[in-house]
C-alpha cells in the first residue's frame, strides 16, 4: 500500500543544509548531543527560547543567518560528521541482525503514553518516559519494533504553583505544525480506522513519529465526522471521567490493532506496557472468531504472542471498570467473540468486597503468554497480588516474572561525562555499555577530573534554575517569595539533594519534613550547608497529591530555610535532565513496597549522583553498601505509621552522620576522595545493569524470542 509518511513541512533551507529538515523529523537527534549542538549553533538564544524545538527553529530562523552558516567551515564540518553518523546508524549491522536474525517481522509495543522529548508532551511521568526509552533502545539494537499510542491534542498540563503553594493546571493545545509528527495519508487522504460502540462509531486518524529506526503511530479522534464529545477523547491523558477512560482504552487496544492492520503490519509479538492496552487481546481473538474459530481456540492460539508488563502494585494504577460501563460501551463486542455477557465478564472479573469489576490487568494476565513485573521485589509483590487467578499454584509458581527497568544511557547521560569517558575509557565505550567487567576502567579517571565534572554539572544546574526564574519574573505575576523558592539563592558548591517525581502520597515527599527543627539544623550547618530541590506534579484530580505539594511548598518558602529548600514548578524531561545530572544525591522515599521500580534514581546514578533511597524497587537490587545509602530496612513493617517513623529517623541519622560528613571531608584541593570512590562504585554497578540496553535484550531473549516459537 502506498502510504505517505514523509514530513509534509517544507523548510526554506540552503541546499548545503537541506538535510536539517530530515533530522528535525527524526527524534534520533534527541539522544545524540552533537545533533542538538548542530541546531543550537544556528542561534543559541532562539534555540533556548523555542524550548529546543528544531522544527520551530527551522521555521523561524532568518534566511540571512542560514546563508551565513552555510559558508562556515567549522559548522559544515560538524554537519558532515553528524550526518555521516546518522547514515551509518541506519546502515551498520545491528545487534539484532548479528544475534537474533529470527526477528524478521514486527513486534508491536502499546503504551498509553510515550516520553520522548519535552517538545512532544504526550507523557505524564515515569511510565511514558520508560516507554520512550524502550523505543530508543529498540532502535539502537535494531529490534523491528512498531509502537502505538495516542496523539494528545492538549498535551499534558503545565504546572503553575501559586504563592500559597497550590498547583494550577494549564492546558496548552498543541500546534501540530511545530511537532515532529506526520499525518499518515493514502491518495492524499488521512488513513483512518473505526471503532464500533453500541450507539455510534468513532473514527480516528493516525500520526507517525520517527524514533530512529522505530515508527510510533499515534491515534487521534479529533476528526470532523466525530461529535464534540468523541473529538475530545484523545485530547488529554488519563481522563478522570470513567466513560472517556474506558473509551480511550478500547480505542488504544482495539483501534491500535486495526491501525497496524490498516498500515500493513502483521506483528509476531504484541507487548502491552501496562494494562491500558489489554483490549488488544480481545481484538486479536475477534479477528480469528470472524474467520470461523471459537473463542477458546482463538484465545489459546493468540495467547503465546501476547506479552504484558505490569508497572504498579498501587490499586489506583490498575484500571478496573464497573460492569455497567461494559453494557454501555462493549455490548457489541461479546457477540462478535461468540460469548454471552456473563462469559465475557468472567474473562476479567475481579470480585471486590462490595462489587464486581472488569479488571484490565486481569484481562492482560489471563490472555498473555508472558507477564512480568519491573523489579525483583515487584515480581514478588505481583505474584502475591494476583495469586488468586491461579488458586492451584504456589505463590512462587504464579506465572509472573520480572525484568527490572533500565534507562536509555545516551539520552540521560551528561555530555561532559560522555567526553570524560571517551578520554579515559576509549571512544568506543558505548559499545561496552552492558558489560559489567568493562566498567572497572572507571578507576583510570583521576579523582580531580571526575570531581571537576561534578562541579561543572552543578554550576550548569544552578545557572539553569536562575534563568528559569528570570523568565518567569519577566512574564509577571511572580511573587518575590516564589522567586526565592525557585532557587535563585542556590549555591553550586553546597551538597545538593534532589527529590523529583510524581506527587502521589505513597511516595512520601514530606518524609524529610517530619521534624522541621532537625531539618533546619541540617540544611543550615556552618560551613557544611545542604540544599534540597523538590520538583513534581500531582494528577489534576489527585487532591491529596496537590495538598502534599502545598505542604512541601509552604515549608520551602519559610525564611528560616535561607533559600536552601527549593521547589521547581512544571517538572518535565528537560528539567529532569538538569536535575539528574546536577545533584549530588538523589533521594527517594516511597512507602515500601509501593514503588514497582523507579527509574529517576537510575538516571542520576549513571551521572555519578549517589542514591539515598528506601530499599524498594530497583534500589533493593542495586544497593551494595558502597554505592549509596539506604533508608530504613529491607523488611515488612507492621503499619504505615511504624514504617514512617522508622524511615524518618534513619533518613535524618544517615544525613547527619554519614552523607554530610563524607561530602565535606576534603583534601587541601577541596576534593572528597571518599565521595569520588562511592561515585565510581555507583557508576560501575548501575551503568551496565540498569540500562535499557540490558533491559530490551532481556525482553527480546526472554519474552519476544519464545513468543516467536509459540
Amino acid at each position: 500500500m502506498d502510504f505517505k509518511t514523509k514530513p509534509s513541512q517544507k523548510f526554506d533551507l540552503p541546499k548545503r543544509l537541506a538535510r536539517l529538515g530530515e533530522l528535525a523529523y527524526n527524534l534520533w537527534w534527541t539522544w545524540h548531543p552533537e545533533a542538538a549542538r548542530l541546531f543550537g549553533r544556528l542561534d543559541y538564544d532562539l534555540w533556548g527560547r523555542l524550548g529546543h524545538n528544531p522544527i520551530r527553529m527551522l521555521q523561524e530562523i532568518g534566511k540571512e543567518r542560514l546563508a551565513q552558516v552555510a559558508k562556515e567551515k567549522d559548522y559544515l564540518a560538524l554537519y558532515d560528521a553528524l550526518f555521516g553518523d546518522f547514515d551509518s546508524y541506519f546502515t551498520n549491522e545491528s545487534w539484532v541482525q548479528k544475534s537474533h536474525p529470527e526477528f524478521k517481522n514486527s513486534i508491536a509495543y502499546f503504551s498509553m503514553e510515550f516520553g520522548l522529548h519535552e517538545t512532544l508532551p504526550i507523557y505524564s511521568g515515569g511510565l511514558g518516559v520508560l516507554a520512550g526509552d524502550h523505543l530508543k533502545e529498540s532502535s539502537d539494537l535494531g529490534l523491528p519494533l512498531v509502537a502505538v499510542g495516542f496523539m494528545y491534542g492538549q498535551g499534558y498540563f503545565s504546572q503553575r504553583i501559586s504563592e500559597d503553594g497550590w498547583q494550577d493546571a494549564l492546558n496548552n493545545p498543541l500546534t501540530f505544525e511545530h511537532l515532529p509528527v506526520t499525518l499518515v495519508t493514502k491518495d492524499d487522504k488521512p488513513v483512518t480506522i473505526q471503532i464500533e460502540f453500541p450507539d455510534r462509531n468513532i473514527t480516528a486518524q493516525i500520526w507517525e513519529v520517527r524514533v530512529g529506526r522505530v515508527p510510533l503511530y499515534l491515534l487521534d479522534s479529533n476528526v470532523e465526522s466525530n461529535n464534540e464529545f468523541d473529538r475530545l477523547l484523545t485530547a488529554r491523558l488519563y481522563w478522570s471521567d470513567l466513560d472517556r477512560r474506558v473509551m480511550q482504552e478500547v480505542l488504544l487496544g482495539v483501534g491500535g490493532v486495526r491501525a497496524l492492520r490498516a498500515l500493513g503490519y502483521a506483528p509476531d509479538v504484541w507487548h502491552m506496557n501496562e494494562g491500558h492496552a489489554a483490549f488488544l487481546t480481545l481484538e486479536r481473538v475477534r479477528e480469528l472468531v470472524a474467520s470461523g474459530s471459537t473463542f477458546a481456540k482463538a484465545a489459546k492460539k493468540t495467547l503465546g504472542q501476547n506479552v504484558f508488563t505490569t508497572h504498579t502494585p498501587v490499586p489506583a494504577g490498575n484500571d478496573e471498570f464497573p460492569l455497567w460501563l461494559l453494557d454501555k460501551y462493549l455490548a457489541k463486542l461479546w457477540p462478535e467473540l461468540g460469548l454471552t455477557r456473563e462469559e465475557f465478564v468472567n474473562i476479567a472479573k475481579h470480585q471486590q468486597p462490595h462489587t464486581e469489576t472488569f479488571s484490565m490487568p486481569i484481562l492482560a494476565l489471563k490472555l498473555s503468554g508472558g507477564s512480568n513485573g519491573v523489579s525483583e521485589l515487584h515480581g514478588e509483590v505481583s505474584r502475591e497480588m494476583w495469586k488468586f487467578l491461579w488458586p492451584d499454584r504456589k505463590e512462587k509458581d504464579v506465572p509472573i516474572e520480572h525484568v527490572t527497568n533500565g534507562v536509555h544511557t545516551a539520552n540521560w547521560m551528561a555530555r561532559r561525562l560522555n567526553v570524560l569517558f571517551e578520554n579515559y575509557l576509549g571512544g568506543d565505550w558505548y559499545e561496552h555499555l552492558d558489560e559489567p567487567a568493562f566498567w572497572s576502567k572507571l578507576d583510570n579517571i583521576p579523582d580531580s577530573e571526575l570531581w571537576g565534572t561534578r562541579l561543572h554539572l552543578k554550576r550548569k544546574l544552578a545557572f539553569y534554575m536562575r534563568e528559569r526564574v528570570r523568565d518567569r519574573w519577566a512574564h509577571g505575576g511572580f511573587h518575590p517569595v516564589q522567586v526565592v523558592s525557585s532557587g535563585v539563592l542556590i549555591n553550586p558548591y553546597a551538597l545538593t539533594i534532589g527529590f523529583a517525581r510524581r506527587f502521589a502520597t505513597y511516595k512520601r515527599a514530606n518524609l524529610i519534613l517530619s521534624d522541621i527543627d532537625r531539618l533546619l539544623e541540617i540544611i543550615n550547618r556552618p560551613n557544611m550547608p545542604v540544599q534540597i530541590i523538590f520538583a513534581g506534579k500531582a494528577h489534576p484530580a489527585d487532591e491529596p497529591g496537590k495538598q502534599l505539594i502545598q505542604k512541601v511548598y509552604r515549608t520551602v518558602k519559610k525564611a528560616e530555610t535561607g533559600g536552601r529548600l527549593v521547589f521547581l514548578e512544571d517538572y518535565d524531561m528537560n528539567l529532569a535532565r538538569y536535575l539528574v545530572q546536577g545533584v549530588d544525591v538523589w533521594m527517594n522515599t516511597p512507602r515500601r513496597p509501593m514503588e514497582a521500580s523507579g527509574t529517576s534514581g537510575m538516571k542520576a546514578a549513571i551521572n555519578g549522583a549517589l542514591n539515598f533511597s528506601v530499599l524498594d524497587g530497583w534500589w533493593r537490587e542495586a544497593y551494595n553498601g558502597h554505592n549509596g545509602w539506604s533508608i530504613g530496612e529491607d523488611k515488612e513493617y507492621e503499619s504505615n505509621e511504624i514504617q514512617d517513623a522508622a524511615d524518618g529517623e534513619d533518613l535524618y541519622h544517615t544525613l547527619e552522620h554519614k552523607i554530610i560528613p563524607m561530602y565535606y571531608n576534603r583534601d587541601p584541593k577541596e576534593i572528597s576522595h571518599e565521595w569520588i570512590a562511592m561515585m565510581k562504585d555507583t557508576m560501575k554497578t548501575c551503568i551496565p545493569q540498569y540500562s535499557t540496553r540490558r533491559m530490551v535484550k532481556e525482553y527480546a531473549e526472554r519474552f519476544y524470542a519464545p513468543a516467536l516459537k509459540k
